[in-house]
């Protein structure tokens, strides 16, 4: 997505260990227009009529989620990475490790919000490692729902994440910016994506 890589090059900051900062629009100050049309690509490439909900991770990929979700006329559903008291049935539950706080991290899901009859489609903002990502998507499996996609916004193609999930069959995978390089000289996003 052409708007969205622009966007990443004239306002986005690396920082020491490669970590691309993109919270100006996309994950601390939210740009919503770019929301939505993050949401209109998405749908090009995902069947969003079959979906009954919008999954993503907590906490920055919940503006996102919840656009798209918005514009699918579905629920949207984040994973907790804190058990609450307000939860009253069973979790399904995943154990990653967060590439942005450096420690294992459990995501949470309630069993009341996600279960067989449920085609879902993965929506998160980045993707390094895609820990997070394979997380979310052993939730959807130990619920019995289908998975019917994964969409990410920024993918840093250099780390690897998104190249097992594009190696899944069945499931349509779509990054709509891949940074190829991201260190002192700028970033590089992949011609092919």
């Amino acid at each position: 997505m052409q708007k969205l890589k622009e966007r990443i090059a004239r306002e986005g900051k690396v920082l020491p260990g490669n970590i691309v900062k993109v919270d100006g629009f996309l994950n601390h100050l939210v740009d919503t227009r770019l929301m939505d049309d993050i949401a209109e690509e998405f749908a090009k490439y995902f069947d969003t009529k079959r979906i009954t909900r919008v999954l993503t991770a907590e906490a920055s990929g919940i503006a996102l989620a919840t656009v798209c979700a918005q514009h699918y006329g579905v629920p949207m559903l984040f994973a907790k990475k804190a058990k609450s008291d307000n939860i009253e049935s069973g979790l399904y539950q995943s154990e990653v490790f967060s590439y942005t706080y450096k420690k294992k991290v459990t995501l949470l899901v309630s069993q009341e919000w996600l279960g067989p009859e449920d085609k879902v489609l993965i929506i998160d903002d980045f993707m390094a490692n895609g820990y997070a990502m394979q997380g979310l998507v052993d939730i959807v499996n130990a619920a019995g729902a289908e998975l019917v996609g994964i969409g990410v916004a920024v993918e840093k193609g250099f780390q690897g994440g998104g190249d097992k999930f594009r190696a899944m069959e069945n499931v349509p995978y779509h990054a709509l910016a891949v940074i190829e390089k991201a260190d002192e000289n700028g970033i590089t996003f992949r011609e092919d994506d």
